[in-house]
């Protein structure tokens, strides 16, 4: 059975043990774009991402699953070679603020493409994780401080992204 049978079965939920590994052939080549109108497998793969990513920042859910938190989940991630990325980010306040909305993004991205980038660059003091790589990587990862993408939505409707990189600092400290 295929990885995509698999996760995108009913009872399935994506855990730890669904994510591949650095090493792994899958995270380095170029994944295919994915058609439209979409199968019902890319939308229920989608879909399953981003319910990874909830149980990932509930942290009931994260220690009965055993999951690290995470942002942003790709499917070449669950060794799957598709241009689908699960994005949530959570909209964090100042102190003793209540956001308005939970989720500063939450999107199911299907061929996603950074469209512009800024010149000035940007990394987090604190370092960076990845749910693909199990150790701690020392050092400053230098990256764009702010990208637009462009993507569409499961509908084939297309749709833009802002991201800054401050906002992704502060929600993986």
């Amino acid at each position: 059975m295929s990885a995509i049978e698999r996760i995108t079965k009913a009872s399935h939920l994506i855990d730890m043990k669904d994510i591949i590994r650095e090493g792994n052939p899958t995270l380095r080549a170029v994944a295919e774009e994915v058609t439209f109108p979409l199968s019902d497998q890319d939308i229920i793969l989608g879909e399953k991402m981003m319910q990874f990513l909830k149980h990932s920042q509930d942290p009931v859910m994260a220690e009965k699953l055993g999951l690290r938190g995470g942002v942003g989940l790709a499917a070449p991630q669950l060794d799957i070679s598709k241009r689908i990325i699960a994005v949530l980010v959570p909209n964090i306040t100042e102190e003793g603020e209540t956001p308005q909305e939970a989720y500063d993004l939450q999107a199911v991205m299907y061929n996603p493409k950074i469209v512009s980038h800024s010149v000035q660059d940007a990394a987090l003091g604190e370092g960076e994780g990845c749910l693909s790589v199990d150790r701690t990587v020392p050092g400053y990862v230098i990256r764009h401080a702010r990208v637009t993408v462009d993507y569409f939505d499961k509908d084939g409707e297309k749709a833009s992204h802002q991201a800054k990189r401050l906002q992704l600092h502060r929600c993986t400290t």
